[in-house]
């Protein structure tokens, strides 16, 4: 059953994705500006295009997370969502309020944004992923506070799912997480150690939630199976999330000077978090497997089986690669870091807003899928895109490999420059595979205004 409320999910979606497109292609800047040092200087300094690349990937995940709650939680709640025109006047808010943050990276340099921004009344800039000026700080707070009133009323009200509680719990999670962002000491050791508060425990802790609980939320839409049993798998993978996860932090403390005890700590434990991720691709093929219909969004399910996959390998097995103290005493801060990242990312949460996105707009636009050929098409979208991180993350760790054995092991160490200069075939092999990437990406985006005989929405 489709509810009124939940056409409000499509402009968080939309712009997701504009947002997505601006961030792969700042991305590509910076990747040309690792080979062609003075590419677009000093109109674009590397440091601003590497700010403005990392928060357009948080801001617009932050817009698809927000738009799949709009979407899932009157149809989980069985009642419509609380306040519509809350909904819409947040997004207007947050949107205007990001492009403003971005402007100003790119036109003021830092310190005069910091002083225009009252940064010296309460110091919260100048950290990586956290470099937002302290008025976009507070207008994030507002803006998730009146997104958590209206999706939690709305469940408060209707119907209480594992899904939706998973869901909120996560949401609720991100939230109360970044207010460490406002928490700056002068202390490095105890900036650091609080720092991760918020980036560790959202990408490696709730954000998993919210994974999980979108995953479930489509995989029963599209397979038919029992909601008991997708409940139950939802449960054990974020019992071992919040285990592994949580204590995981450890593996950011090893070389800041934190007691000793966080080499172990944060070894075993995010040894362990690929756990969870395991459990999800198995959790998603096993779903698919026992489906009890064929679901006309056969790109909807791809990207759902793609998630679980990728998810494990970029998060997990790259995760696993170098958090072992011993390991990453050596790769910390090389190129490596920057291979987990991508796939990461990608595997985990930018396939997990697509995966909602591919099921939900053609049920906001009446139908039950795409018509055949715009799905074709998007499945080259996904294999493209996908197939480009990969690739992505496999030149990234050769460039970090040889990083290493050049600057950090070899019995005559280079400088950081000069090993930067013998990895650079593996930069031009990155931008590269960066542009096929893009490439994807407006295929992805294409395939929604490809027309042909769609089948209705129930």
């Amino acid at each position: 059953m489709q509810y009124k409320s939940q056409a409000v999910a499509k402009p968080y979606f939309i712009a997701a994705i504009g947002l997505f497109v601006g961030q792969i292609l700042f991305g590509l800047i910076m990747g040309l500006q690792y080979v062609v040092g003075d590419f677009l200087f000093p109109a674009i300094p590397f440091n601003v295009a590497r700010m403005v690349h990392t928060n357009l990937l948080i801001v617009w995940l932050l817009f698809g997370f927000m738009g799949a709650a709009y979407y899932m939680i009157p149809e989980e709640s069985e009642s419509e969502l609380f306040s519509p025109k809350l909904a819409l006047a947040m997004f207007w808010i947050f949107l205007v309020a990001g492009a403003l943050t971005i402007v100003g990276y790119l036109t003021v340099p830092y310190a005069a944004l910091a002083k225009m921004t009252f940064n010296d009344l309460w110091p919260t800039m100048g950290r990586e992923f956290l470099e937002q000026p302290l008025i976009t700080k507070l207008g994030i707070v507002v803006v998730a506070l009146a997104f958590l009133f209206n999706i939690s009323l709305t469940i408060l009200k209707g119907r209480k799912t594992s899904i939706s509680l998973v869901l909120l719990l996560g949401l609720w999670g991100l939230a109360v997480f970044f207010l460490f962002s406002f928490y700056n000491p002068s202390n490095l050791v105890l900036d650091k150690y609080f720092w991760w508060w918020t980036v560790h425990l959202w990408v490696e802790g709730v954000w998993e939630l919210i994974l999980g609980s979108l995953l479930a939320f489509v995989l029963i839409k599209v397979t038919g199976v029992d909601r008991e049993i997708i409940e139950k798998w939802l449960y054990m993978i974020i019992a071992m999330t919040l285990i592994t996860g949580i204590i995981g932090t450890g593996h950011h403390y090893y070389w800041i000077g934190t007691p000793e005890y966080w080499q172990w700590f944060g070894s075993v434990f995010s040894a362990l978090e690929p756990i969870p991720f395991f459990m999800m691709t198995v959790f998603a093929f096993n779903m698919v497997n026992r489906r009890r219909r064929e679901h006309p969004n056969k790109a909807a399910t791809l990207w759902a089986l793609g998630t679980g996959v990728m998810s494990f390998l970029g998060a997990g097995v790259w995760g696993f690669l170098h958090t072992l103290a011993p390991v990453n005493f050596y790769t910390h801060g090389t190129q490596i870091t920057a291979a987990h990242g991508h796939m990461a990312f990608y595997g985990a949460y930018v396939m997990v807003v697509l995966t909602i996105i591919s099921y939900a707009m053609p049920m906001l636009r009446g139908r039950a899928a795409n018509s055949g050929k715009a799905q074709v098409m998007e499945m080259w979208a996904f294999w493209i895109m996908t197939v480009s991180i990969v690739f992505i993350t496999l030149f990234l760790t050769a460039a970090g490999i040889l990083q290493v054995w050049l600057q950090r092991v070899s019995t005559t160490p280079l400088g950081f420059m000069a090993a930067q200069d013998q990895v650079a075939l593996f930069y031009w092999l990155r931008e590269i595979t960066g542009v096929l990437f893009l490439v994807g990406l407006v295929t992805y985006v294409a395939s929604f205004f490809v027309g042909g005989e769609t089948k209705e929405a129930a």
